[in-house]
C-alpha cells in the first residue's frame, strides 16, 4: 500500500507539469498574459521546488515522512484550486507556487517512504521501478489530458485532474500510510534555507524582468546584487552550520561538482526547450493543446521506454560514457530543431523530439548515480537532495531565459520581417507597438484587415521561427558543454568489478528522482 500510495503521490505531481506547459497559448489568450507573465507561471512551480527540496527532506527525518507526504498534497490540493478559480496571471503564479512547494514534499517523502518499507535491495529496486512507470506515466499523460479538456472547456480546468488525484491521496494517505523517520542528529538550518530561498529567487527574478525591463534597471541589477549576497551567505552558513543542509564537503569530490554542472545545464537546456516549444506550437503554428500534446509524448514517452535499458548498462558500461554518448544526442536533436518552420509537418516534428527524448532517456539516470556515488556512503542521501535541487534551478532558469531570448529577438527582427511581407509603415509601427507592449501572444488578435493580417502573421512566424532557432542553438551548445564536463571532470572509463556493482546499485536506487524533470 506504501507503494502504491507513494505512486499515487508523484503521479498527482506530476500530471499537471506537462499539462502547463501545452496550455501556456491558451493560458495566454484567455489572460492576455505577455510571455513574462508566462515564464513565471512556469518558474513559480519549479523555483519553489527547488527551494524546498532539502528542507522537506529534512522534516522527513525529522517529524515523519507521512507528515511531509500529507501536507505535500495539502499544499497541491491549494495550490491547484487557487489556479483553478484563477482570473489573473497572479492568481496563477500563487497557484502554481504552493503545487511546487507540495511537489517538493512530495519528491522528498516518496522515495524515503519506499525505502522505509522495502529495505532489501531487491525488493526496493521494483518498487522504485512503479514508482518510475507512474511519474513517466503522469509526464506523458498530462499534456494528452489537458490537451483533451481544452478541447471542451476554458484552460482553469486543467488544474483539475491533480486536484482531484491530490485529493484522493490526502484521504488514503491519512487512512493507511504508515510513517517513518531517520533523525540521525539532524537539525532544521533555518539561516541557510532562507538564503537559499532569497539567491534562488533572486537570481530567476533579475534574468527574467531583465528581458522586459533592460539589463541596466536599477531592480534587475538589485535582483542580481541579493541573489549574489545570497548565495555567499548560503555558503558562509553552510561551513558553519553544524548540520548543513547541502555539506560544502561534497564539492570536494570532482564528480560531484562535475555531475552538478552538467544536471544544471541538462535541466537548463530541456525544460527551457518545453517552454519554447509550446510557445512555437501554440503561437506560429496555431496547434491545439491536444496537438501539442501528442508531440511532447514522443519527448517524455521514451524516459519510461528507456529506463529499464539504462538501468542494465549502469552496471556494465561507465557511466561517464553513459551520460556523455547521451548528452551529445540530446545535443543533435537539440540542433536538428534549427530546421523547424512555421510549415513543419508534423511527422518531422515528432521525429526530432523523439531523437531528444531518446538522448535524454541516457542522461537523467548515470548523472543522479554519479552524484551520489561520488560522495561517502553518509552523505548518500544529501547529494541526492543537493543534485535534485541544482536540476530544478536549471530547470527554473531555462524559461527564464529562453523567454527573454524569444521576446527580444522576434521583436528585433519583426520590422524587417514585416518591411519584407509588404505591410505599409503605419500597419508596421502598429504591430511591432502591438507585440512589444503587450507580448508575443498579441500576434494572436492583430485587428488588421484579411490581407494585412495574414502578411503580419506569416513576418511573425518567420521572426519567431529564428527566435526560436536562437534558443535551441544555446540549448545545444549547453549540452555539448555538459558533455565536455563529463569528460574532464567524471570520467568514461569503465569502473571496476566492484565500482560496477556500486553504479548499479545507485541507479536502481536513485533513477526516479530524475526522471520528471524531462519535460
Amino acid at each position: 500500500m506504501t507503494v502504491a500510495l507513494a505512486c499515487l503521490g508523484v503521479f498527482a505531481s506530476y500530471i499537471p507539469i506537462g499539462g502547463v506547459a501545452v496550455s501556456l497559448p491558451s493560458i495566454q489568450r484567455g489572460l492576455g498574459a505577455s510571455t513574462t507573465d508566462l515564464q513565471w507561471i512556469t518558474d513559480a512551480f519549479i523555483l519553489t521546488t527547488a527551494a524546498f527540496i532539502l528542507t522537506f527532506g529534512l522534516l522527513g527525518d525529522l517529524y515523519g515522512r507521512k507528515k511531509v507526504y500529507l501536507a505535500g498534497l495539502a499544499f497541491f490540493a491549494v495550490g491547484s484550486t487557487v489556479s483553478l478559480t484563477a482570473n489573473s496571471s497572479p492568481q496563477v503564479w500563487v497557484g502554481q507556487a504552493l503545487s511546487g512547494v507540495g511537489a517538493a514534499a512530495l519528491l522528498t517523502s516518496t522515495l524515503a517512504l519506499i525505502s522505509h518499507v522495502h529495505p532489501d535491495f531487491r525488493t526496493r529496486a521494483k518498487a522504485v521501478a512503479a514508482w518510475v512507470a507512474t511519474l513517466g506515466l503522469g509526464m506523458s499523460l498530462g499534456p494528452l489530458v489537458s490537451g483533451t479538456i481544452l478541447e471542451a472547456a476554458s484552460w482553469p480546468w486543467v488544474f483539475l485532474p491533480g486536484l482531484v488525484v491530490a485529493v484522493a491521496g490526502l484521504v488514503a494517505g491519512a487512512l493507511l500510510l504508515e510513517d517513518s523517520r531517520a533523525a540521525h542528529g539532524r537539525a532544521i538550518d533555518i539561516p541557510g534555507q532562507i538564503a537559499a530561498v532569497v539567491a534562488i529567487a533572486a537570481l530567476v527574478y533579475g534574468v527574467i524582468e531583465g528581458g522586459a525591463a533592460g539589463w541596466g534597471d536599477t531592480t534587475v541589477v538589485t535582483a542580481f546584487v541579493v541573489a549574489a549576497v545570497g548565495l555567499v551567505a548560503f555558503v558562509a552558513v553552510e561551513l558553519r552550520s553544524a548540520s548543513p543542509m547541502l555539506s560544502m564537503r561534497l564539492f570536494r569530490s570532482r564528480a560531484f561538482s562535475g555531475a552538478g554542472a552538467v544536471i544544471m545545464l541538462a535541466l537548463f537546456a530541456q525544460v527551457g526547450l518545453v517552454f519554447a516549444l509550446s510557445l512555437f506550437f501554440g503561437t506560429v503554428q496555431h496547434l491545439s493543446a491536444l496537438e501539442i500534446g501528442w508531440r511532447f509524448l514522443a519527448l517524455n514517452g521514451f524516459a519510461v521506454i528507456l529506463g529499464p535499458v539504462v538501468g542494465r548498462l549502469m552496471g556494465r558500461v561507465a557511466p561517464g560514457l553513459i551520460l556523455a554518448a547521451g548528452l551529445v544526442v540530446t545535443a543533435a536533436g537539440t540542433f536538428w530543431l534549427n530546421t523547424l518552420q512555421a510549415d513543419t509537418g508534423a511527422g518531422t516534428v515528432i521525429v526530432i523530439l523523439a531523437v531528444i527524448g531518446a538522448g535524454f532517456s541516457f542522461v537523467m539516470t548515470p548523472i543522479t548515480a554519479i552524484a551520489v556515488s561520488s560522495v561517502p556512503h553518509h552523505l548518500a542521501g544529501m547529494a541526492g537532495a543537493g543534485s535534485n535541487t541544482l536540476r530544478q534551478v536549471g530547470g527554473a532558469l531555462g524559461p527564464a531565459v529562453f523567454g527573454v531570448v524569444l521576446t527580444s529577438h522576434t521583436v528585433n527582427s519583426l520590422p524587417g520581417n514585416l518591411a519584407a511581407a509588404g505591410l505599409n509603415a503605419a500597419d508596421q509601427r502598429y504591430v511591432v507597438d502591438a507585440v512589444t507592449s503587450q507580448g508575443l501572444g498579441a500576434a494572436g488578435h492583430l485587428g488588421l484587415d484579411a490581407g494585412a493580417t495574414g502578411r503580419a502573421l506569416d513576418a511573425f512566424g518567420t521572426s519567431f521561427s529564428g527566435a526560436l532557432h536562437v534558443c535551441t542553438t544555446i540549448g545545444g551548445v549547453g549540452l555539448l558543454v555538459a558533455a565536455a564536463i563529463t569528460v574532464i571532470f567524471i570520467g568514461v572509463r569503465r569502473p571496476s568489478g566492484e565500482g560496477r556493482k556500486v553504479a548499479a546499485s545507485t541507479a536502481a536506487r536513485t533513477a526516479p528522482e530524475v526522471v520528471a524533470e524531462t519535460a
